[in-house]
C-alpha cells in the first residue's frame, strides 16, 4: 500500500510539474510599464541574440531602436599593435592610453520612430514566455513586435488606422535629433567617429539607410511593409557587407522570405523556439517582484545570447539609443563582468545561449596565442583583459585590463560547462585544450621566489586603489591560479592523463597559502588588509565561485570564512563604494557558506535598489535617499542582472565539490540556503554537476519532495540537508554515511523521494 500511495504521490507530482513547464513564465509575470518611456535605459529590450531593439516612447510616437552584436568599430586609438612594444615585462603608457578615445567602440544602429495617428501610447508591455514586445494604446488596440527567434528579423504590426507613417533613422540622425546626449563613463557622441552621413532611401513599400563605417565597415537597416487585413506588417532587417555580398540586397532578402513565409508561421516557429528555451528548467518562488526578477533575468540570456553569434559585451544587443556611444565602449571587460554574465546559465540548463562566449575564446584561439607570444612573451595563450568583439586589446587600467589572470576566471567557465554538460567531448576537444594551453602562459610567467613559492612579475587585486599593482601575488591572483591548475589537473585525470594531472597539482601547491591575517581574514596581498568597502569582492573569490575555500572544508577553511564575512567591510548596512553586482555577488558568497538570510538581503537590496524599471542592472543606487550606496548615476551593465540570478539558483541548488581537482567529488545540495521567506516554493530541472536534472518542492518550510535524473551512469551523491526529515527513495540502493546519500544511476534513471 505504502508503495502505491508513493508511486500515486509521484504521479501528481509529475502532473503538476508537466503544467507548470508549459506555461512558463506566466502572464502575471510580464513586464509592464506605463507610457511614457523617455530613456532608452528603461525601455522594453527584445533581441534574437545577434539582433536587438529597445521599445520605448510615449504621447504619439513609437521608438525601436535597434542594435546589432558584431557592429564594431575597431581603429586603433593610438600605434597599431602597441602590445607588441609595450609588453608585460617592459610596461608603458600605452596600456592606459590605448583607451581614452572615442574608438574602438561598439556601434549602435540607429532606429525606428512610429508616429501614431490621432492615438497615443498607454502602455508597454513585455511578454516573456512569446518574447514578444507589445505597445497598449489609448484607443484598446495594441501595436506588437518581435524579433523572430529563427530568422533575420523583426517584426512589427500595427492596425493600418492607428499608423500615421514612420522614419528609418541613421545613428548620426538620432544624434542630431536627441543632441547625443551622453550614456554614461567613457561615452562619447557618433560624430567622434569622423563618419559621412547615412543615405537613406525608398523604393515601393521599402525603406533603409546604408551607413558607412570605419575600414570598410557598410551596415544597412532595412524595412519592407506590407498590408493584410487591416494591419501594417512591417518586417525589418539589420545586415552587412561581411555577412556576404550586398547589404541593402541581402536584407530585402531576409524581409522579403518572413513576409512570403506568412507572418503567423513565422511567429508560430519563433513561439516554438521560445517554448524549447523555458522548457529546460523553471523555478516558482511566492514573491512576485522576485518572480518578476528571475524571468526577467533569464529571458536575457534567449533574447541576447545565441551559440552562433558574439557573446554579451557590457550593455549586451542593447547599446545605447540617443546618439551616443555605450558607457565604456560597450566592450568585454573579463575583469568580471563578462564572466558573471556567462555565470548562470548553467544551472538554468540554457547551455546553446551560455556557449556563446565559450566559442568565442575557442574560435580566436591563434589571436591568443599570439597575444600570449606579443605581450607576455610566454607559450599558450592568453585573454585580453578589456577587448574588443575581434579580441584586439583595449588597454584602460593595466592592472586588470593586462593581468594574465583573467584569462583563469575564463578557463573556469570552460570547466564549468564541461561539470554541468558531463559531455566528455566537450571535455576532449575543448574544455581541456584551452584551458591547458591558457596554464601553460601562466606556467610560463610564473617564477620561483626565496621561499620556493611561485610568483607572478606584477600582480592585482581588480579595480581596488584605481589603477593600482600590490605584492605579488594578491590572493585574487593565488586563487584564480589556483583554481585553474586544479581544473585542468581534474580534467586531465578525468582523460585517464595520470602524469599531467599530477604535473598541474603540483604547480597548484607551488603557488603556496592565501595571504591570511593572525584571526584568519582572508587579505588582499601579503602586506595589506581590506579597509574599504571595495565593489569588486576579488580577495574572497577562492569562497565564491571557486569553491577553493568551504563551510565543508578544514576548520581553518570555516575560520577563514567567518573572519572574513563578519567584517564590516563587507557586512554594512550601506556599501558607498559597491555596484549593483557587489550586492548580487554577496548573495552568492552568502548562499554558498549556507547563510540563507544574508542571502536574500543582499539579493533584496539589489533587486530595490539596483536595477532600473524595466529590470536592468545599474551601477548605483536607485533609491530616493541612496540608504545603500552612492546614488544618482545609472549607467547599465548586464553581469549584475546574471549574477543575481544565479544568487537565486544557488539558494536552491549546489553542487559544488569541497575538493576541487578532485574527478568525481561534486555533491547536490538541494535548497541548501533557502530563506524564510521562501517557505513555499520549487523548482524543477535546475542542472548540477554531473549532469544532472534535479527538481524540488517545499512547503510550510519543509522540502516535500526532490528528483534527480541521471544523464550517464555513475553514482548520485546529495548531502542530507532535510532538517531531521527521511526521504523515502524510489531506489533500493541508497547508501547513507557521513550525512551524504550516495545513490547509483543508470543513464536516465530518473530517483524521486518523498518526505
Amino acid at each position: 500500500m505504502k508503495k502505491l500511495l508513493l508511486s500515486f504521490f509521484l504521479f501528481c507530482v509529475a502532473i503538476v510539474f508537466s503544467q507548470d513547464k508549459n506555461n512558463f513564465p506566466k502572464e502575471e509575470n510580464n513586464l509592464i510599464l506605463q507610457a511614457p518611456i523617455g530613456s532608452w535605459d528603461e525601455a522594453i529590450p527584445l533581441g534574437n541574440g545577434l539582433t536587438g531593439g529597445l521599445l520605448w516612447g510615449g504621447k504619439s510616437t513609437i521608438k525601436l531602436s535597434l542594435d546589432r552584436g558584431d557592429l564594431w568599430d575597431e581603429r586603433t586609438n593610438g600605434p597599431k599593435e602597441w602590445w607588441k612594444t609595450q609588453t608585460w615585462v617592459k610596461g608603458g603608457n600605452m596600456w592606459e592610453d590605448a583607451y581614452y578615445g572615442a574608438y574602438p567602440t561598439k556601434l549602435p544602429a540607429g532606429g525606428i520612430e512610429f508616429t501614431l495617428n490621432n492615438n497615443a501610447v498607454k502602455s508597454f508591455e513585455l511578454n516573456k514566455q512569446k518574447a514578444t514586445g507589445i505597445v497598449h494604446l489609448a484607443n484598446g488596440k495594441q501595436a506588437n513586435v518581435f524579433f523572430s527567434a529563427i530568422r533575420p528579423v523583426a517584426i512589427f504590426r500595427i492596425s493600418d488606422q492607428d499608423l500615421k507613417g514612420f522614419e528609418v533613422l541613421s545613428p548620426l540622425q538620432v544624434s542630431a535629433k536627441y543632441k547625443g546626449k551622453s550614456a554614461g563613463p567613457e561615452s562619447h557622441s557618433v560624430n567622434a567617429l569622423g563618419y559621412p552621413e547615412a543615405t537613406n532611401s525608398s523604393e515601393g513599400n521599402s525603406k533603409w539607410y546604408l551607413q558607412q563605417a570605419a575600414e570598410g565597415l557598410v551596415y544597412c537597416v532595412y524595412t519592407e511593409t506590407r498590408h493584410l487585413k487591416g494591419e501594417s506588417i512591417i518586417a525589418i532587417s539589420v545586415t552587412t557587407n561581411r555577412d556576404g555580398g550586398d547589404p541593402v540586397a541581402l536584407a530585402k532578402k531576409h524581409c522579403a522570405d518572413a513576409l512570403n513565409n506568412g507572418i503567423d508561421k513565422c511567429f508560430s516557429e519563433h513561439v516554438k523556439w521560445w517554448k524549447a528555451f523555458w522548457g529546460q528548467s523553471q523555478i516558482i518562488l511566492p514573491e512576485k517582484r522576485m518572480q518578476d526578477y528571475y524571468t526577467f533575468a533569464r529571458y536575457l540570456y534567449g533574447s541576447g545570447s545565441r551559440g552562433d553569434a558574439p557573446p554579451m559585451p557590457l550593455q549586451g544587443v542593447w547599446t545605447s539609443a540617443t546618439g551616443s556611444l555605450p558607457p565604456w565602449k560597450g566592450d568585454y571587460h573579463s575583469d568580471l563582468n563578462t564572466q558573471m554574465t556567462y555565470i548562470a546559465y548553467q544551472t538554468a540548463g540554457n547551455f546553446d545561449e551560455g556557449s556563446s562566449y565559450l566559442n568565442f575564446l575557442w574560435n580566436k584561439r591563434d589571436l591568443w596565442r599570439a597575444f600570449a607570444k606579443d605581450f607576455y612573451e610566454t607559450p599558450g595563450l592568453a585573454v585580453p583583459g578589456v577587448m574588443t568583439v575581434a579580441g584586439q586589446p583595449l588597454g584602460g587600467w593595466g592592472a586588470y585590463s593586462l593581468s594574465p589572470t583573467m584569462t583563469s576566471w575564463n578557463a573556469h567557465l570552460f570547466y564549468l560547462h564541461w561539470l554541468y554538460t558531463a559531455d566528455d567531448t566537450f571535455l576532449k576537444e575543448r574544455a581541456y585544450p584551452w584551458c591547458k594551453e591558457a596554464a601553460e602562459c601562466l606556467r610560463g610567467l610564473l617564477k620561483l621566489d626565496k621561499n620556493g613559492n611561485l610568483k607572478l612579475l606584477r600582480s592585482s587585486s581588480p579595480e581596488i586603489f584605481g589603477n593600482k599593482w600590490l605584492e605579488p601575488n594578491t590572493n585574487y591572483d593565488l586563487m584564480s591560479m589556483k583554481m585553474h591548475f586544479l581544473a585542468v589537473a581534474e580534467m586531465a585525470e578525468a582523460q585517464g592523463l595520470t602524469a599531467e594531472a599530477k604535473s598541474w597539482n603540483e604547480l597548484a601547491i607551488k603557488l603556496g597559502d592565501f595571504h591570511v591575517a593572525s584571526d584568519g581574514e582572508l587579505m588582499l596581498d601579503s602586506k595589506l588588509l581590506l579597509r574599504e568597502h571595495h565593489r569588486h569582492l576579488s580577495n574572497i573569490i577562492g569562497i565564491y565561485p571557486f569553491n577553493l575555500i568551504t563551510i565543508e572544508g578544514s576548520k581553518e577553511d570555516q575560520r577563514r570564512i567567518n573572519t572574513t564575512l563578519n567584517r564590516e567591510e563587507w557586512n554594512a548596512p550601506k556599501h558607498n563604494e559597491w555596484c549593483g553586482y557587489s550586492w548580487a555577488w554577496m548573495s552568492c558568497m552568502q548562499a554558498r557558506v549556507s547563510n540563507a538570510e544574508s542571502a536574500y538581503h543582499h539579493l533584496d537590496v539589489f533587486e530595490k535598489a539596483y536595477i532600473l524599471r524595466n529590470g536592468f542592472h545599474v551601477n548605483q543606487d536607485q533609491t530616493l535617499d541612496a540608504r545603500y550606496g552612492w546614488g544618482g548615476g545609472k549607467p547599465f551593465t548586464l553581469e549584475g542582472n546574471f549574477i543575481a540570478m544565479q544568487a537565486m539558483q544557488e539558494m536552491l541548488l549546489q553542487s559544488w565539490s569541497a575538493t576541487p581537482g578532485k574527478l568525481d567529488s561534486g555533491i547536490i545540495r538541494i535548497f541548501p540556503a533557502t530563506p524564510k521567506e521562501w517557505a513555499d516554493i520549487s523548482f524543477t530541472d535546475l542542472r548540477a554537476e554531473g549532469g544532472y536534472k534535479v527538481s524540488g518542492t517545499r512547503k510550510d518550510g519543509k522540502i516535500t519532495w526532490i528528483s534527480i535524473t541521471a544523464k550517464k551512469r555513475g553514482t548520485v551523491k546529495i548531502k542530507d540537508n532535510f532538517e531531521g526529515q527521511t526521504p523515502k527513495w524510489n531506489s533500493k540502493e541508497v547508501k547513507f554515511q557521513n550525512g551524504i546519500y550516495e545513490i547509483p544511476v543508470e543513464r536516465g534513471q530518473r530517483l524521486e523521494a518523498q518526505f
